[in-house]
């Protein structure tokens, strides 16, 4: 398995941060490959026969994380410390922390050389430095190394106990300039109650929820909702975020009698209920999840086009992970007829105003940036708007995408798309010179965009097998699911970009399967010989799945437009 080159780039940071310090955080939103990233530092340091173990605080994690791990370092072993097993045979322990932090299974933790923490922003509770304490008693020279999305904690507890430097952060204008996270576009709206909404007390952890419901659980004030979610996100699969678990259950009820099918999860749901709500969402029978605090972290459905915000947030954090729900890219084999662009946020409540943008600083004493956020004056109407907002809520104008240039707010990218295919691992070669079919080729496997109709259409595929449909929408989502097609089936010493061959002329072999004018075609490659024939041999594959995607999407817009 190949890195992409900025999953390189964060591990060698990592690697170095290790060496100098003895531990460090890595930053890396939804979609930058976190778990890849954290199995090739894991598996560099101990290359040598070393000894390590990765925390957890969720099953279906472990596992994750156990299952990538094997793909990015298939010759070391592994085990796992969990409620139903407990073995520390494997080089790598993938552990629960609730079930190492207890005493009797704490007591069976053997001398390691790295401990690495997912999720790290939990690192300062006590189970986690419970764990931590121990691994440091057994081993002084013990490494800790933490990823996270979101490292600074609601709670405002600073995570610079346990880590006294951060290595490096992936930023999400970066995913969404490369193709790996769909852009938002927000909407800031008043529905009467903004004022209302700021004098709302602060606690320890977040605003009063409870004066938050007051304002907000009124039967205009969620018609009004419903109202402009209509206007703004048609279609959309949508989850909702409300203040408490009676606001949650009015709004559900209004869009179940607006006739929008909703369901309901809360924390105090039996796991059953839970499951079968959001197994109705993911199959398509439900349009709206509702929630109170559930669906923030750990949970994706990445047909899910719209975030709504019926609650402000204190934390920036806590806003990140909400609107992270709504920015997957989706995958057209896993859920065919959805076509996804970008991410509707409908902000009701005062993060956006407050926050001014999805990207975090990371402030190791656990400090939330004070003062105001930036904001930004719309050009046609004058309006005052938060930074991030891409469509004034005023008089409708759009800011467009600028090409490039720093990237700190919503909508602002670190990388321009021709960038993308200079930092690829691979070749791409432009097909036909009309701009609207790109291949690369390794070893195994090759991938490809192609233009149809208004739409692009990645495809990868490998060496006598049938192609796999592997994006629809954008180009640049498509170029980056191919290129990840080509990093999951290639490796370094296959990833021949820069080898001198390339340029050399094709083989006549090459060229015996080639129609006859190639022959006299001297500029081409023996590079591009092997794209074009990657495109020959499997040309009826293609357009049986670009033909049949665009069939499904456009049956798909008839039926929601009927």
């Amino acid at each position: 398995m190949l890195l992409r080159p900025r999953q390189k780039q964060f591990v060698e940071r990592s690697l170095a941060a290790l060496d100098t310090h003895g531990n460090t955080l890595g930053v890396a939103p939804t979609g930058a490959g976190k778990t890849i990233m954290l199995s090739a530092v894991t598996g560099a340091m101990i290359a040598g026969g070393a000894k390590a173990c990765v925390l957890a605080h969720r099953d279906e994690l472990t596992a994750q994380n156990r299952s990538k791990f094997g793909r990015v370092n298939p010759r070391i072993t592994t085990s796992v410390v969990d409620a139903k097993e407990k073995s520390w045979a494997g080089q790598v322990t993938f552990a629960m922390v609730p079930t190492l932090a207890r005493s009797r299974n704490l007591g069976q933790l053997p001398a390691l050389d790295l401990l690495v923490i997912d999720e790290a922003h939990h690192a300062a509770a006590d189970s986690y430095r419970r764990i931590i304490d121990a691994a440091l008693q057994r081993n002084p020279a013990c490494r800790i190394y933490g990823v996270t999305a979101t490292p600074n904690r609601g709670d405002r507890k600073g995570l610079r106990e346990v880590f006294d430097n951060v290595a490096d952060q992936i930023r999400i204008g970066e995913l969404i300039a490369s193709g790996h996270l769909v852009p938002p576009r927000t909407f800031v709206i008043d529905v009467g109650v903004t004022d209302q909404l700021t004098r709302v007390r602060r606690t320890a952890e977040d605003f009063d929820m409870a004066e938050v419901e007051a304002i907000m659980n009124r039967a205009p004030i969620t018609q009004a909702v419903i109202r402009h979610w209509r206007e703004k996100a048609g279609d959309r699969q949508t989850v909702v975020f409300c203040s408490t678990v009676d606001h949650a259950r009015s709004v559900t009820a209004a869009f179940n009698a607006a006739g929008v099918p909703a369901g309901l999860i809360h924390g105090d749901m039996a796991d059953s209920d839970r499951k079968t709500t959001l197994a109705a969402y993911a199959a398509g029978e439900l349009r709206v999840v509702v929630n109170v605090a559930v669906l923030t972290e750990g949970w994706d459905h990445p047909p899910t086009g719209c975030v709504v915000l019926l609650r402000p947030s204190s934390c920036k954090s806590t806003m990140i992970q909400m609107v992270g729900r709504g920015l997957r890219t989706v995958s057209p084999e896993e859920h065919p007829g959805v076509i996804k662009t970008d991410c509707i946020v409908l902000d009701f409540g005062t993060s956006t105003l407050l926050h001014g943008s999805l990207e975090q600083d990371v402030d190791l004493n656990g400090r939330e940036p004070s003062g105001e956020a930036p904001t930004k004056d719309c050009p046609d109407c004058g309006a005052i708007v938060p930074l991030a907002t891409t469509e004034c809520p005023l008089c409708g104008h759009v800011w467009e995408r600028p090409e490039g240039g720093e990237a700190a707010p919503l909508g602002d990218f670190v990388m321009s798309e021709i960038d993308l295919l200079k930092r690829s691992s691979f070749r791409w070669v432009e097909l036909f010179g009309d701009d609207a079919a790109f291949i690369a080729n390794g070893f195994n496997a090759w991938g490809g965009i192609f233009f149809l109709n208004g739409r692009w259409y990645g495809i990868g595929g490998l060496q006598k097998q049938r192609p796999h449909l592997l994006a629809v929408g954008e180009r640049t989502v498509c170029l980056a699911a191919a290129d990840d097609w080509l990093n999951a089936h290639e490796s370094d010493e296959s990833a021949h970009k820069t080898r001198r061959w390339l340029n050399q002329p094709p083989t006549e072999r090459q060229l015996a399967f080639l129609p006859p004018e190639y022959r006299q075609d001297y500029g081409l490659t023996r590079y591009q010989a092997s794209a074009l024939l990657a495109f020959r041999f499997n040309r009826e594959a293609i357009r049986a799945l670009v033909f049949g995607a665009a069939g499904q999407a456009d049956a798909a817009l008839m039926r929601r437009a009927a």
